[in-house]
């Protein structure tokens, strides 16, 4: 399959404008990439959960056309990440680091039914251009490209804490898709374009999140009777 680029003008929410371009990402682009996470998850986050050499190293050999990044004015600002799995309804609960291997997507699938996501980051200075709803565009490109039966991710839900008193995650969700509640991660994969599938308990480590996420497809339009 022939790399991916796509070229476009992105406008910021004062109407800034800027040249963007998405593309796969490569070896000469690992050390911004890594640079790119300390930005986006910043001490107390640990260091050593930021993507490393090695697992950058199994995306570009194991699936390149799941390692996607975004240029503004020609500097790197984002990336988003992506394995093929096998995945059904009704499925028991996975773990993040069950279905992506931690980050070293070792048990991508090559003829896995699901595109589903490890990781979107977007640097801080630049997500007043909504580059990380581009990057989901560019995989639910690749996911009828590919004829696959949906994209699939893990959102966490850092807003969740704070009505945990009050609110199951189920309800949080309900509340959070009926415009309610806005939580930063959710209200963002809905606006583009994701549907919930449910919330999974144990899902990661998220102190936030209270270790839910709230599991959500996109599924691709040309396969619509696809399990």
């Amino acid at each position: 399959m022939s790399a991916y680029r796509k070229e476009l003008v992105v406008f910021a929410r004062d109407g800034l404008s800027a040249p963007a371009v998405i593309r796969n990402y490569t070896a000469q682009d690992f050390d911004e990439l890594i640079q790119i996470q300390s930005e986006c998850f910043p001490p107390p986050f640990p260091s050593e959960l930021w993507w490393n050499r090695e697992q950058l190293t199994e995306h570009v050999t194991r699936f390149p056309e799941g390692a996607v990044c975004v240029e503004l004015g020609g500097q790197l600002a984002g990336s988003m990440t992506g394995l093929r799995v096998h995945y059904f309804p009704g499925d028991p609960d996975h773990t993040w680091e069950e279905i992506t291997d931690n980050g070293y997507i070792r048990n991508h699938r090559p003829d896995g039914n699901t595109l589903y996501i490890v990781d979107i980051s977007i640097r801080p200075a630049f997500r007043q251009f909504g580059l990380g709803k581009q990057l989901m565009q560019a995989m639910y490109e690749l996911v009828i490209q590919l004829g696959l039966d949906r994209l699939l991710g893990g959102g966490r839900m850092p807003g969740y804490h704070k009505h945990a008193r009050l609110l199951t995650a189920e309800q949080y969700l309900d509340e959070v898709i009926a415009g309610r509640l806005t939580d930063p991660v959710v209200t963002f994969l809905l606006r583009c374009g994701r549907t919930p599938v449910k919330v999974s308990a144990g899902y990661l480590e998220d102190e936030e999140s209270l270790g839910y996420a709230a599991l959500l497809e996109w599924r691709n339009p040309f396969r619509p009777q696809a399990p």
